[in-house]
């Protein structure tokens, strides 16, 4: 009875419960639900702008002289005097004399050679002498053959009137061969003075070869420099005998200073370019190529926080493409490399200095441009009418450095995104920030007025 009892006194504190929960809801309000806010993110923008784009490409490559001169005897002797300019790093100019082999031996063999020029010479005119002469002797021995003639033919007229006897017939007719024999000699001997010349004038113009010859060696023994040059390794002393062939010293010629660039590919398609599609119709020459290829050049050097420059010509594509970097040899030269250097500021461009070489081509017109950094892939990001985030498939010409070259997807003026979207949600509100600094990068860039990485 008492268990019962204790579970009745439950039900009134549930009925109580129950009775207060549903006062409660009877007396509360349906929740109303809010709108919900969206929150516009801050990104950095830039309108896409059109420009002139100057393509540009960086390559390395080592200093080397335009012209080297290996100084070869051309003659064998002993060196009998060298200039005091001759030293390792010693500078001569145009025509300056080096030094002197023994002319001696030279000088004699012309001595000889004049002589037996003259000899032949002497020869020639008593041939020419000997020959009129002969020509006189000939006319006087034709006369007496002629009364030799008459007289044989009055003598076999008596003969054969049995005037004179048999032996003086025969003794005039020994008397006509006779004289014709002279006559036959002479004109033989007449007749050999013109081979006679022709061999004493070949003679004498192998002397007289040779005698060039000898003066020509002569003028060799006095070694001058062929153009304004520095002096390298030198091998040669007076007194020391050189022979014909042997290399005594090398000189690199001031002048002007070459690099042979290794340029990518890909970069040099964006330097070399035609405004036609029409082939040359011809095999260009090295002033053509430079016409139509138009790349300017600037020639780094860097040690430290040292950097010189030189401003550089193109000068030639060379005729191979390197099988290892599948790169291509373009040379540029620097003109005047001693003469434009400044003390402390920008030194000579000495042989074997590794070099930076930024080339640049043609201007490309109405590019339109973006920030490398802009670009997702094949994606940029840009800003609709209503600042919402839109993405863009674009084809790109070329990038080069923290630029890139639109050809479609992105017009002129657009909002480029610049700065990292991610997550890029499509459609979602930005609120844009002019990004006045990234512009301006972007269009010095374009012009060529940065430095390249």
């Amino acid at each position: 009875m008492k268990e019962r009892t204790k579970r009745l006194l439950i039900i009134p504190p549930v009925l109580i419960a129950i009775a207060v929960f549903i006062w409660l809801v009877s007396g509360s309000r349906i929740p109303v639900r809010e709108p919900v806010a969206e929150n516009a993110r801050i990104l950095r923008v830039i309108a896409a702008p059109s420009v002139a784009v100057i393509p540009r490409a960086i390559g390395y490559g080592t200093s080397q002289p335009t012209k080297v001169w290996r100084a070869v005897a051309e003659v064998s002797g002993r060196v009998v005097q060298i200039s005091t300019n001759l030293k390792s790093g010693a500078f001569l100019t145009h025509d300056e004399l080096v030094l002197t082999i023994d002319p001696q031996e030279y000088q004699l063999v012309i001595t000889q050679l004049e002589a037996e020029i003259a000899e032949l010479e002497a020869s020639l005119a008593e041939l020419t002498a000997r020959k009129t002469n002969d020509g006189r002797s000939l006319e006087i021995e034709n006369a007496s053959l002629e009364l030799a003639k008459r007289d044989l033919d009055r003598m076999r007229e008596l003969a054969g009137n049995d005037a004179v006897a048999g032996t003086e017939l025969r003794g005039e007719e020994r008397a006509f061969l006779t004289q014709q024999q002279k006559v036959q000699s002479l004109e033989n001997s007449l007749n050999l003075y013109d081979s006679k010349r022709a061999s004493l004038e070949a003679t004498l113009n192998v002397r007289r070869a040779k005698l060039a010859q000898a003066k020509i060696d002569l003028d060799k023994t006095n070694i001058a420099a062929p153009f304004a040059c520095r002096v390298g390794d030198i091998d040669i002393e007076v007194g020391q005998y050189v022979a014909r062939g042997e290399v005594m010293f090398q000189a690199d010629g001031i002048a002007a200073t070459e690099i042979e660039v290794q340029t990518p590919i890909n970069q040099v398609r964006n330097l070399i370019r035609s405004d036609t599609d029409e082939p040359l119709g011809t095999v260009p020459d090295l002033e053509m190529l430079r016409r139509l290829i138009h790349i300017d050049a600037v020639v780094r050097v860097s040690g430290g926080d040292f950097v010189a420059e030189w401003d550089a010509r193109f000068d030639r594509v060379r005729e191979h493409l390197d099988p290892v970097t599948r790169t291509i040899p373009m040379v540029v030269v620097v003109d005047k490399p001693y003469e434009r250097a400044i003390p402390g500021k920008r030194p000579p461009l000495l042989r074997d200095v590794f070099c930076e070489v930024e080339l640049r081509g043609k201007p490309i017109p109405d590019c339109v441009i973006v920030p490398r950094s802009a670009v997702h892939g094949q994606k940029v990001y840009v800003l609709d009418k209503q600042n919402r985030l839109a993405t863009r498939d674009v084809d790109l010409r070329f990038e080069q450095a923290n630029l890139a070259v639109v050809t479609s997807g992105v017009e002129a003026g657009e909002r480029v995104i610049v700065s990292d979207p991610t997550p890029a949600i499509e459609g979602m509100l930005v609120d844009p920030a002019n990004d006045e600094s990234s512009l301006a990068e972007l269009l010095a860039e374009a012009v060529g007025q940065t430095s390249l990485p």
